[in-house]
């Protein structure tokens, strides 16, 4: 059987992270599903999505990696071409990927203790988002 529900989020843009741990948490619990797995899926080529502990310093860290690797400063072809200012955010997006999965049993994802789901917008703008959370398993 599969469930279909969406997260939707207002972003800052420039590699703002935010926690959707609890929201999808709540898809699966509200899916009347009791063991699967989910996917979180954002459709968008300028964010991306991952697990990580959501603390203060490990999200520094994390955003100032894609500061080091990906640079935004840097001259980036689709820049060019679009004039947008964005190139980063695009090669951003697709380091880190636009999926998660995870498993859950007895309606309650199998994250580890120090793991949240984080989404992260890379766009050098705010955003409004709608991530698509889908939810395959047993009843």
């Amino acid at each position: 059987m599969i469930k279909t529900s969406w997260v939707e989020l207002k972003s800052q843009g420039n590699a703002h992270v935010q926690d959707i741990t609890r929201p999808v948490a709540q898809s699966v619990r509200e899916s009347g599903l009791t063991s699967g797995v989910v996917t979180v899926f954002c459709p968008s080529a300028t964010s991306g999505l991952t697990t990580i502990e959501f603390e203060d310093g490990a999200v520094r860290d994390f955003q100032r990696l894609f500061d080091e690797i990906i640079a935004p400063n840097r001259e980036y072809l689709h820049n060019l071409r679009w004039n947008d200012g964005n190139g980063h955010s695009h090669v951003r997006a697709a380091l880190l990927g636009p999926s998660l999965t995870v498993p859950f049993i007895d309606r309650q994802m199998t994250l580890g203790t120090w793991q949240q789901i984080i989404f992260v917008d890379f766009d050098n703008r705010p955003r409004q988002r709608r991530l698509v959370v889908q939810i395959m398993g047993e009843p």
